[in-house]
């Protein structure tokens, strides 16, 4: 079992970031757009640190800003050799835990229509499809499914 410790990201850990992100996606995000995510006092960058073996390596990470009416998931990775322990779901629910006071924002997200085990895991979550933004991802125009949750509130509701 991996001991994960749930924490927010800083510039620090840019490198890092690039690397999971790297081998997570074939177009990836740039350094400055993550410094700049890291930086903006509205965004929730959570990441999520195995503690076994190295002392707080980097395994998976969440970025979300925050708008006038939701919580936009704007990028979720975990490192490829970090899959399958329950990564992605536990820095998900650190970000349900943050912004249970806020009733008035649900969460939304994009999500590539082929993955698949991505959308299983937020459909899990209570996350569903409201749409297509068609060729949406520049890599090859696929189209992304965008999901939606409605606010958490403190009952977990």
């Amino acid at each position: 079992m991996t001991t994960v410790e749930l924490r927010a990201l800083g510039l620090s850990d840019l490198r890092a970031i690039e690397e999971i992100e790297r081998r997570s996606y074939p177009t990836p995000w740039s350094r400055s757009m993550f410094a700049g995510e890291l930086a903006k006092p509205s965004s929730i960058c959570v990441g999520a640190f195995d503690l076994d073996g190295d002392s707080g390596t980097l395994a998976g990470y969440l970025i979300v800003s925050r708008y006038v009416d939701a919580w936009h998931v704007m990028n979720i990775a975990v490192d490829p050799d970090h899959r399958g322990r329950g990564i992605a779901t536990m820095v998900l629910e650190r970000l349900f835990e943050l912004t249970a006071d806020d009733a008035r924002r649900g969460y939304t997200l994009e999500v590539r229509v082929s993955n698949s085990t991505a959308i299983a895991l937020y459909e899990r979550l209570g996350f569903e499809s409201r749409g297509i933004r068609r060729g949406y991802y520049t890599d090859n125009r696929e189209d992304a499914l965008i999901m939606w949750k409605d606010p958490v509130g403190r009952d977990g509701v």
